[in-house]
């Protein structure tokens, strides 16, 4: 299935080593606005935190088109930034969709 240029989200599911949620944190705090500010194709992300386990984190990011995250992912950079994160995680799984359809709330 080619991706083209439709919208993309990338999903991570993230399970930290024990006592790393404030370094997670604040690795993602030292690069969160690099990447919306400085990486072609970025639309939002956001960080979650299980209330049921301090350990499981979810990070979920919107793309212009998924073409644009894979090309990133893909460089240098992308591993470089990402690695303070990495190094917080005791297991990670991302999957990566294409966006097909999307409702959202009526404005007021």
């Amino acid at each position: 299935m080619s991706t083209g240029n439709q919208r993309g989200r990338v999903v991570f599911v993230i399970e930290l080593k024990p006592g790393m949620q404030q370094q997670f944190l604040d690795a993602y705090e030292a690069i969160r606005y690099d990447v919306a500010q400085g990486v072609k194709g970025h639309v939002v992300d956001q960080v979650c935190q299980s209330p049921d386990d301090e350990n499981r984190w979810l990070i979920t990011s919107e793309w212009e088109s998924l073409d644009e995250f894979l090309d990133w992912e893909r460089t240098p950079e992308h591993r470089e930034l990402a690695r303070p994160l990495r190094e917080c995680m005791a297991e990670a799984r991302s999957y990566k969709y294409v966006v097909r359809q999307e409702t959202r709330a009526a404005a007021d």
